[in-house]
């Protein structure tokens, strides 16, 4: 087998696995029940399909622009989706319909809230 041909099978192989790792967090998103619950659905398993998928493309395309293109979205999505969910997280947290019981910890009981 050549060298080509198994970087097209390992495609496959990263692409139908970052597909398949979408397909899980999307299902999670919508069978868990509370936001905070769904924030990790939504943040980790969703950009490791993203990089196997941006992965995939990566061996299969093999042209310079476009690996250099699926780098950047690749470096995007890691420096971004933590930080969204951070906040979105914290903004769940202010809500005051938040089931606290639900908490096994809750770190950010002894803070004063900034908002007043």
């Amino acid at each position: 087998m050549r060298a080509g041909e198994f970087a097209d099978g390992a495609a496959v192989g990263c692409l139908l696995a970052g597909c398949a790792l979408a397909f899980v967090a999307g299902v999670g998103l919508s069978r868990f029940p509370d936001t905070l619950s769904r924030m990790h659905t939504v943040a980790k398993p969703q950009v490791l399909g993203l990089l196997l998928v941006t992965l995939g493309l990566g061996l299969r395309l093999r042209s310079g622009i476009d690996v250099g293109m699926l780098v950047m979205v690749a470096f995007f999505q890691l420096t971004t989706v933590p930080v969204a969910t951070h906040l979105v997280g914290h903004a769940v947290y202010r809500l005051p319909h938040l089931p606290t019981g639900d908490l096994v910890v809750d770190e950010l009981a002894d803070r004063p809230d900034p908002a007043g």
